[in-house]
C-alpha cells in the first residue's frame, strides 16, 4: 500500500482508500469458495457505510470481489432455511435499509462485477450509481431467486424494473434466469463489458464519468418507453400473467414477483419495498421453498467431490461411436475444452459426427449465446479417426456404441492393447453391467459406467457406475470429467438398470398396467403434466423410442422378476412401424398434424378405453411405482444416499423439483401413510407395489429419510 492510501479491515470486508478520495470496498468472505450475503456481512456492510459516509474525504466508492471467480453469489441459503416468515420479514426490511444507505451516499458508487452476480449480489450492485462488468464467460448477472421458491427480497423487484424497464426485468425476475455480460450491458443493466485485467482501471474511469455527470442515460426505445408508462405496464402485467398461467401453478414464487413488481411502480421505491418483503415473507418456509432448499443443499453438496482421491485432469478424450450421444459427449467435452477425438465405422459417420458439432455450435452463435471465434475453438477440438489413430493418447475413452455386451467387451479389449496404463475405460451404457463389461478386461480397476443422457449437451445429468474393482481414482477421474463439462454427478453401484433405468422403467411399467387397466393415454399424460412432470409417460415413451422401452423391460423383468412384470399385449406394443417418434407414430401418430392417439394400442391390451380411473388414482399409481423403486434401489445398496437419488431422479428423469425428489416427497407424505398406500395397491392391483424393505425398517423406528421435512 503506498503512503498516500489507508485501509480498514472488517471480517467479511476491507475498506481501501486511496489518495485521489476513492474507497475501494473488497467482499471477500473468509473460508469460502463464493461470497455470500449473510446477516453478519449485511452488519458490516452498514458499519462500512457508516464510515465512508462520514468520511469527508472520500470522493466516491467502488465495490468489488475478493474472490478470484466471483463476485456475489447470492444470500447465505443455510441462514434463510433456519428462518419462520416473520424472521423472513424483518431480515428482508433490513436488508433494504442497508441497500438504501448505499443508493443513497452522496458520493457517485460503481460495481466493479467478476463472475458470478446473482440474486442479493445483484440487488447490491443495483443500488449503486452504476455497474461494469468482465467480458468473460462465468459473469453472469441474475435473480434466481425464484428457483428457491422465492422472490427477491433486497429491492430486486423495484430497482431492477425501475433501471431496465419492466418488461425486461420480468424476463429476469420470473424465469430466475441470468444474463451474459453483452447482454447486461444492452439492457443497460451494466455500462461496459472489459477485460478482467482491465476492470479496476475502467471502474476508476467509470466513477470519472460519474463525477463529471457524463454518465449517459440508459438508451430506451420508443416502445421500452410506451410499456413502462402508465398506459403500457397493465399490458406488461397482464402478458406475464397469461404466460405464467400456462406454466401450472406448482410455483408460487413468480406470481408473487409479479406482483411485487407490478404494484411498487404503481408507487413509490419505499412503498414498493414494503410490498416486496411482505411478498418474500410469506414465501419463505412453504413446501416448495423447503423442497427447492433442500434441492439446492444437495446439488451444492454433491459438488464437494467424489472422494479422498484425486483423480487425473483429462487432456484428451476419446469416444467410440459417434451418432446421437457420441456427437452429444464430443460437443460437451469440446465446449468444456477438452479435445475430442471420435471413432466411427467409416468416413461417413465420422463426417456426419463432425457435422453435427458445427451445426450445434452455429446454432449457439445464430442465438447469440456463443461468438463466431468462440465457435471455430469448439469446433476445432473435435477430430474424427476410422481406426485408432490418435485414440492411444485418450486420458479417458467413452464408448458410445449400441447396447450390446460383447460388442462393448471387443472395444475394451482393441483399446486395452493400446491404452495408457492410467487411461480410464467408460461404458455410456443405460442398463449393462459394468461388471459384466469388465469381466475379461486386463485392468478392471479402470473400468467404469458413464451413462449420458439424451441430449447429452442439454440434459444435466451423469450416472457415474462403479463396479466393485473400479478404483477411488478412476472414479474420481470420471466424476471430475463429467462436472468439468457441467454435469450433475451422482455415483451408483452396479446392477441392472442401475438408478435411474430401473427407476424410470417401473414408472413406465406401471403406465402400460393402467393401459390394460382401462386408462386412456391422454389422461395418463395429462395427470402426470398436472402432477408435475415436464410430459407424461406415454409422450416420454414415445421419444425413448417403443422399442428401447420394450427391450429395458424385458431386461428388467428377467432381472427383478415380478416387480417389473409387464402386461399382456406390451410385447406387441413395438413393431417397425410403430417406434415412438423417430417412426412416426407411437403412441401418438405424428405424422398427423392434430397428433391423435393410435387407437390400436387399446386392443393390444385387450380393454376399452374407460373412465373409471382418475386422474387422481393414475397419478397416486405412477407416483408410488416410482418413489417405490427409488426406495428398493437405496435398499439394495445401488444409491449412496437418498440426496443421490433424488438429485438423479430430478435432474435426469423430470422428478418435479418442488417435490424435492422421491425421498424428499415420501418424507414429505409420511412414511407410514407411504406404506400404507403402497400395501393397500400390492393386495389391490399387484405385488409389484410391495413395499421397498428400507421403507418398512423406517417406519418400524419412527424414522425419515430427512430429519428436517
Amino acid at each position: 500500500m503506498s503512503s498516500n492510501e489507508t485501509a480498514t479491515a472488517f471480517k467479511t470486508l476491507q475498506l481501501q482508500r486511496n489518495g485521489d478520495g476513492t474507497v475501494w470496498l473488497t467482499l471477500d468472505v473468509p473460508g469460502a469458495r463464493v461470497n455470500t450475503l449473510s446477516a453478519a456481512v449485511f452488519a458490516e456492510l452498514n458499519h462500512a457505510l457508516t464510515e465512508i459516509g462520514a468520511d469527508a474525504a472520500a470522493t466516491g466508492l467502488i465495490i468489488l470481489s475478493g474472490k478470484a471467480d466471483g463476485f456475489i453469489a447470492g444470500a447465505d441459503i443455510g441462514e434463510l432455511a433456519l428462518m419462520d416468515q416473520a424472521q423472513a420479514f424483518l431480515a428482508s426490511r433490513s436488508a433494504q435499509a442497508v441497500l438504501d444507505r448505499l443508493a443513497a451516499l452522496p458520493i457517485p458508487t460503481v460495481a466493479a462485477i467478476h463472475g458470478a452476480c446473482l440474486g442479493g449480489g445483484l440487488e447490491l450492485a443495483l443500488a449503486c450509481d452504476a455497474r461494469i462488468v468482465t467480458d468473460v464467460p462465468q459473469t453472469q448477472l441474475g435473480l434466481p431467486e425464484v428457483q428457491l421458491g422465492l422472490i427477491p427480497g433486497a429491492g430486486g423487484t423495484q430497482r431492477l424494473p425501475r433501471l431496465i424497464g419492466l418488461a425486461a426485468a420480468l424476463d429476469l425476475i420470473l424465469t430466475g434466469k441470468s444474463v451474459r455480460a453483452a447482454k447486461a450491458v444492452k439492457l443497460g443493466l451494466a455500462a461496459a463489458a472489459v477485460p478482467p485485467s482491465l476492470l479496476r482501471e475502467q471502474a476508476a474511469a467509470l466513477l470519472g464519468l460519474l463525477h463529471a455527470d457524463e454518465e449517459p442515460e440508459t438508451a430506451k426505445t420508443l416502445k421500452q418507453r410506451l410499456l413502462d408508462s402508465a398506459l403500457g405496464r397493465p399490458q406488461v402485467v397482464n402478458a406475464a400473467q397469461k404466460v405464467l398461467l400456462t406454466k401450472g401453478g406448482h410455483y408460487p414464487a413468480p406470481f408473487k414477483a409479479l406482483t411485487a413488481a407490478a404494484q411498487g411502480l404503481d408507487g413509490s421505491l419505499s412503498e414498493g419495498l414494503a410490498v416486496e418483503a411482505q411478498l418474500f415473507s410469506e414465501l419463505v418456509g412453504t413446501a416448495v421453498n423447503r423442497s427447492l432448499i433442500h434441492v439446492f443443499q444437495a446439488t451444492t453438496a454433491a459438488k464437494g467431490g467424489s472422494g479422498k482421491t484425486e483423480g487425473q485432469q483429462v487432456e484428451q478424450l476419446g469416444v467410440i461411436g459417434g451418432g446421437l450421444m457420441g456427437s452429444g459427449i464430443a460437443i460437451a467435452a469440446a465446449a468444456a475444452g477438452i479435445p475430442v477425438r471420435v471413432r466411427d465405422v467409416d468416413t461417413g459417420a465420422v463426417g456426419r459426427t463432425l457435422q453435427a458439432s458445427a451445426q450445434y455450435f452455429d446454432g449457439l452463435v445464430a442465438k447469440k449465446r456463443l461468438r463466431p471465434f468462440e465457435r471455430d475453438q469448439h469446433v476445432g477440438r473435435i477430430s474424427g479417426t476410422i481406426d485408432q489413430t490418435g485414440m492411444r493418447h485418450a486420458d479417458v475413452l467413452i464408448e458410445a456404441v449400441y447396447e450390446d455386451l460383447g460388442l462393448k467387451r471387443q472395444i475394451l479389449a482393441e483399446w486395452e492393447a493400446i491404452a495408457r496404463p492410467d487411461a480410464v475405460f467408460a461404458s455410456n451404457t443405460s442398463s449393462l453391467s459394468i461388471t459384466a463389461i469388465a469381466a475379461e478386461a486386463e485392468h478392471p480397476e479402470r473400468v467404469i459406467g458413464m451413462h449420458f443422457f439424451s441430449p447429452v449437451p442439454k440434459m444435466p445429468l451423469v450416472e457415474v457406475i462403479v463396479h466393485p474393482g473400479t478404483s477411488d481414482e478412476t472414479t474420481a477421474t470420471t466424476v471430475s470429467l463429467a462436472r468439468r463439462m457441467g454435469k450433475h454427478v451422482i455415483v451408483v453401484g452396479d446392477g441392472v438398470g442401475f438408478y435411474t433405468s430401473r427407476d424410470i422403467g417401473a414408472y413406465l411399467n406401471e403406465a402400460m398396467h393402467l393401459l390394460a387397466d382401462g386408462a386412456t393415454v391422454e389422461t395418463m399424460d395429462r395427470a402426470m403434466a398436472a402432477f408435475g412432470f415436464p410430459v407424461g409417460p406415454c409422450t416420454l415413451m414415445d421419444e425413448v423410442g417403443l422399442d428401447v422401452g420394450q427391450k429395458v423391460t424385458r431386461i428388467l423383468h428377467e432381472a427383478f422378476g415380478d416387480r417389473f412384470a409387464p402386461p399382456d399385449g406390451f410385447e406387441g406394443l413395438a413393431t417397425p412401424a410403430r417406434r415412438g417418434r423417430k417412426s412416426g407414430r407411437g403412441f401418438y401418430v405424428y405424422d398427423d398434424p392434430t397428433r391423435p392417439v393410435d387407437g390400436s394400442i387399446y386392443a393390444l391390451f385387450g380393454e376399452t378405453p374407460a373412465a373409471t380411473l382418475s386422474e387422481m388414482a393414475i397419478q397416486r399409481r405412477l407416483v408410488l411405482a416410482f418413489c417405490n423403486e427409488a426406495a428398493w434401489a437405496l435398499s439394495d445398496g445401488i444409491l449412496r444416499s437418498s440426496a443421490d437419488g433424488d438429485l438423479g431422479a430430478i435432474y435426469g428423469l423430470g422428478f418435479p423439483p418442488f417435490l424435492g425428489g422421491p425421498f424428499w416427497y415420501l418424507d414429505s407424505l409420511g412414511l407410514s401413510r407411504a406404506v400404507d398406500e403402497l400395501q393397500g395397491l400390492a393386495s389391490s392391483v399387484g405385488s409389484r407395489f410391495t413395499p421397498a424393505p428400507v421403507l418398512l425398517e423406517l417406519v418400524a423406528i419412527g424414522g425419515r429419510f430427512y430429519p428436517e421435512v
